[in-house]
């Protein structure tokens, strides 16, 4: 193993690619190309004589000795990120921190937020990206997105964007392997799940085309993955519109289909009341509503 430390754009990037289990969005908080991420985080392997990840199709895991590791080092980081948050504001920027998952960040927030930045060059947003549900009485977490049935005890929610899933596939995985003009042809086409597979079931059922196996597949370990693979041409992934809209208005993905299942679920936004004495978490919450409102149209 080499002797002393590894170089800190090394630490960063797997700190990240940690922390959200994903290198694209790593490369979007560090504003440098998801190559440009892998290879760090190779040659921080490389330093270490340890393989800090396993790749797969799609979408990355931490090995054992890469979770202890990243254990090890996320204290450091939030006292970074902790000290930079208060000389910032001192400097008159003012921190928000928003909770989400990691598919909405990539899918629907990442590709709007600059623009907020660029319009509130005085307000800093840090995404905190996570499954879990926050506790806003011990998180340093300012707003949430949360796709639920919008009741949360003691919290303020506000429906953000209704939904309905449906499935889709990339030009290119038709061009190989033929059209779908109906939900009988889907037999001919692999299908790509999250970790929820009877959604494949259910929606199949509402298309009339129950008897097609739905069992098989590969599973990802969230939509992003799925997503990612549809893009790539590995087959048909069932998701929500709000999720591939601008993917759908460009053509990167298209739906083949026109069945929806509409959810009983919607994301909202979510947050304790006294946060809105703060006019910046009232200008991010507005502009979030008014980004969905812009789109309900099918532009989401």
């Amino acid at each position: 193993m080499a002797a002393g430390l590894p170089s800190l754009k090394g630490l960063q990037a797997f700190e990240a690619a940690a922390r959200y289990r994903s290198v694209t969005l790593a490369a979007n908080e560090l504003h440098v190309t998801p190559g440009a991420v892998s290879l760090l985080i190779r040659d921080l392997e490389a330093h270490l004589d340890v393989q800090l990840f396993i790749r797969r199709p799609r979408h990355i895991q931490l090995t054992p000795q890469g979770e202890r590791y990243y254990n090890a080092l996320k204290t450091a980081f939030v006292m970074l990120r902790e000290a930079t948050a208060e000389l910032t504001a001192r400097s008159g920027v003012n921190v928000l921190t928003l909770s989400c998952t990691p598919t909405f960040a990539a899918q629907w927030l990442m590709p709007r937020l600059a623009a907020f930045q660029d319009a509130n060059p005085r307000i800093d947003v840090r995404l905190s990206v996570t499954n879990r549900l926050v506790d806003f009485s011990q998180d340093t977490v300012d707003i949430a997105v949360r796709h639920g049935s919008g009741r949360y005890n003691g919290l303020e929610s506000v429906r953000l964007i209704d939904d309905s899933t449906l499935p889709v596939c990339s030009p290119a995985l038709l061009e190989r392997l033929g059209s779908v003009r109906a939900p009988d042809d889907l037999r001919n086409f692999p299908l790509l799940h999250d970790e929820n597979r009877n959604e494949w079931r259910r929606w199949l059922e509402l298309a009339g085309a129950a008897d097609i196996d739905a069992s098989g597949g590969t599973v990802f370990l969230d939509s992003n993955g799925a997503l990612d693979a549809a893009k790539a041409g590995y087959g048909v992934a069932l998701t929500r519109r709000s999720l591939v809209a601008n993917e759908l208005s460009v053509g990167t993905l298209i739906a083949p289909l026109d069945t929806e299942m509409v959810s009983t679920l919607a994301y909202y936004l979510v947050y304790p009341p006294r946060v809105l004495n703060n006019p910046d978490v009232l200008k991010l919450r507005d502009w979030m509503l008014s980004e969905a409102n812009s789109r309900a149209t099918g532009s989401l």
